[in-house]
């Protein structure tokens, strides 16, 4: 039941204290919780952009609708999705795995083919709806793992897409930001949810089953 108490102690933190920082250490279990998330056909189409200089974060506060959280945090994880699935990417993936694999290259054309012309009749536009929510997955498992290892955390949609991926320079890398997360220690004077039960629909309106 360990992950069951972490996530009944886990809430969306409301204030940071800007004088505590996250490790190294601890971050990099963050990442490697993130890094280890399924993903549609093991694409993995996205990318983790980690921020934890302060004067970047100053560039980036304007954009957001909690600047002080984004402002106080320790660490900012900005989940930057590809702009569209390309043939070239898919090949990429495949040919690392078969490296690792100790396989021939092409070993999964078959598949790979299928995707190519899957994706081949989609717009860029349905490429990134697809590729936005596998960054949701991963952004699960980073919660998880921050709340096991007690680090406050928010998850948040509310930023300027456009001035965040101007800063990080996101579009030349082909990226777009999808989701961030606030990383860091409540101000436990500030963070007033801190205080409040968690509210969530009961089981038996939660669930539908059928046996």
């Amino acid at each position: 039941m360990t992950l069951i108490s972490d996530l009944k102690w886990r809430h969306a933190v409301k204030a940071y204290d800007p004088s505590k920082k996250v490790s190294t250490e601890d971050i990099e279990k963050i990442i490697e919780a993130t890094r280890l998330a399924p993903t549609s056909s093991g694409l993995q189409p996205f990318k983790l952009v980690v921020v934890s200089n302060q004067a970047l974060k100053e560039q980036m506060v304007p954009g957001s609708l909690n600047p002080d959280c984004m402002r106080d945090c320790s660490h900012i994880l900005v989940f930057a999705a590809w702009d569209q699935y390309t043939d070239e990417r898919i090949d990429e993936v495949y040919d690392r795995t078969t490296d690792q694999r100790g396989l021939p290259r092409g070993r999964f054309s078959r598949y790979t083919d299928m995707l190519k012309e899957s994706f081949g009749r989609q717009t860029t536009a349905q490429h990134f709806a697809h590729i936005s929510k596998q960054t949701y997955i991963a952004l699960g498992f980073a919660l998880a793992q921050a709340a096991e290892l007690r680090i406050s955390s928010t998850p948040a949609e509310g930023y300027d897409n456009e001035l965040i991926d101007d800063v990080l320079n996101l579009k030349e890398q082909g990226l777009r930001s999808v989701a961030l997360l606030y990383l860091g220690y409540a101000n436990e004077e500030k963070d007033w949810l801190a205080q409040m039960k968690k509210v969530r629909a009961p089981k038996e309106d939660f669930v539908v089953e059928y046996k």
